[in-house]
C-alpha cells in the first residue's frame, strides 16, 4: 500500500493535541501512567519503562502495517503528554470494480478508536472527549469510512456511558472475547457510529466543548 491513505498526522484541538506516537513520548508516558493507578482496573496501561518500551514498539509494527496509527496524546495547556490512543482494526473491504461506495483502493473503509488511556490528573477533563471529536473527524471526514467502533469492557460502565455519550449505539456484547486487565476473561461491549449519524453526533460534541 505505497499510497495507503493511513499515514501519521498531528490532530490540532483547543485542549489536547494527539501527535504521532514516537519513542520520543515514551519517558513521558511512563511518568503520565504512573501518575495514579487505581483507575486502570479495566483497562491495560504499560507500567514502568521495559514496559511501556514493548508496547510502544508493537504499535510501531501495525503502524508500518497500516493496521493501526497510535497517537501519543498531550495537554495543550502545559505542553505535557497525558496519554495515548490510536486507531486500529483498520479495515479494507473488498469492493466489485465500479462501486460507488468504495472511497478508494487504500482508503479504509472502517476502523476502531481504541486502546486510550490517561494520566490521572487528566481524567475527566475536556481533553479525551475532544480527542474523539478529533479522531472522528478524520476518520468520517478525511477518510470517509462506514462505520467507526469504540470496545470496552462490559464491566467497565464508566467507559460505557462516555462512549453512549459520543452517540454511538451498542451492537452487542461479545462473550468470553479476550483476557481482561484483571486477568479475567473479558465480555467486549462493541459500539459503532455510522456516517450517516456522524452530523448529529458531531454538533452534539461540539455543543459539549464550546
Amino acid at each position: 500500500m505505497s499510497e495507503c491513505a493511513v499515514v501519521p498526522v498531528t490532530l490540532e484541538g483547543r485542549f489536547g493535541r494527539l501527535e504521532p506516537l514516537s519513542a520520543q513520548h515514551i519517558p513521558a508516558l511512563v511518568a503520565a501512567a504512573s501518575e495514579n493507578r487505581a483507575n486502570y482496573r479495566w483497562t491495560w496501561v504499560p507500567d514502568g519503562l521495559a514496559a511501556m518500551q514493548s508496547w510502544a514498539e508493537s504499535l510501531f509494527i501495525d503502524r508500518d502495517a497500516y493496521s493501526a496509527l497510535p497517537f501519543a496524546t498531550v495537554d495543550r495547556v502545559s505542553n505535557r503528554v497525558v496519554g495515548a490512543t490510536r486507531f486500529l482494526r483498520i479495515e479494507y473491504w473488498p469492493w466489485p470494480a465500479g462501486n460507488p461506495n468504495q472511497r478508494g483502493e487504500d482508503v479504509p473503509d472502517a476502523v476502531e478508536i481504541g486502546g486510550t488511556w490517561l494520566a490521572a490528573s487528566a481524567q475527566r477533563t475536556a481533553i479525551n472527549t475532544e480527542a474523539k471529536l478529533l479522531m472522528l473527524t478524520h476518520a468520517f471526514e478525511t477518510w470517509h469510512v462506514h462505520r467507526a467502533c469504540l470496545r470496552t469492557d462490559e464491566r467497565n460502565a464508566r467507559s460505557r456511558a462516555a462512549i453512549e455519550r459520543l452517540g454511538a449505539q451498542l451492537d452487542g456484547i461479545l462473550r468470553a472475547a479476550e483476557p481482561a486487565s484483571d486477568g479475567a476473561i473479558r465480555n467486549t461491549a462493541v459500539y459503532s457510529l455510522l456516517e450517516s449519524e456522524w452530523p448529529a453526533a458531531k454538533a452534539a460534541l461540539a455543543a459539549r466543548l464550546s
